[in-house]
């Protein structure tokens, strides 16, 4: 397990039981990815699973130059981090043929969303990204899933200050993408039902889309929201 933070990392190795691999590290750092992959390799072997979950996420409006390192790091971590966590794995992954690289992707990247342009713009990178890996790796052994979840009742969530509908508690929202990792699905939204919204908005003619999300509720700016970790 690798997160910024040692102690959540040392309570949830608790938590789990069993041998636990800890990486205290920033995914934003790729040498410091690099060297936590070739040392779980080292001591526990190839991984069946490889999972790129960090993220940020933060308001940001392009006409404010004080957004701009927010763009920045947005982009670092939500595109680069995920690149830099899978890398340390993919060769020996595909010379084991076998194994599966799950990215956490986000509905927010199916269309963009107002005041979310860092956010939007890197979920999307997450997604192009995540489908030429899966067309590279076809054939390897190695899967490639990602997963797009509408809104989880997280830490990144609580500051939202507007309706979030089919919010899920981060539970059920564990549960549904373990199976969509069992399976080793392509492409999974959840919940179903913001599966059937991202279709219809992904189907939009533009100007209603722009007619409709112009007035959308906006994250705030200038607060810096974090997942858990990779």
């Amino acid at each position: 397990m690798a997160a910024r933070r040692l102690d959540l990392l040392q309570a949830l190795a608790a938590e789990l039981g069993g041998p636990c691999h800890l990486y205290p590290l920033d995914v934003s750092d790729a040498a410091a990815l690099q060297a936590a992959g070739e040392d779980f390799i080292a001591r526990a072997g190839v991984p069946d699973i490889v999972i790129a979950n960090a993220g940020v996420s933060v308001g940001t409006l392009t006409e404010e130059a004080d957004d701009l390192p927010a763009f920045r790091r947005v982009f670092d971590i939500n595109v680069l981090g995920m690149v830099q966590t899978f890398q340390p794995f993919v060769a020996d992954m595909r010379a084991a043929r076998r194994g599966r690289l799950v990215g956490i992707a986000s509905v927010a990247g199916i269309r963009g969303l107002p005041g979310a342009g860092a956010y939007s713009a890197s979920k999307a990178a997450a997604i192009a990204y995540l489908e030429s890996l899966r067309v590279e790796l076809r054939g390897s052994g190695v899967k490639v899933v990602t997963l797009a979840p509408g809104y989880i009742a997280t830490p990144m969530t609580a500051q939202n200050p507007y309706p979030m509908p089919f919010l899920m508690p981060v539970d059920k929202a564990v549960a549904r993408m373990a199976r969509h990792v069992d399976k080793g699905s392509r492409f999974a939204v959840m919940p179903w039902q913001m599966g059937i919204v991202a279709a219809v908005l992904k189907s939009l003619p533009r100007p209603l889309y722009d007619l409709l999300f112009a007035r959308a509720g906006r994250k705030p700016r200038g607060i810096d929201l974090q997942s858990p970790g990779s």
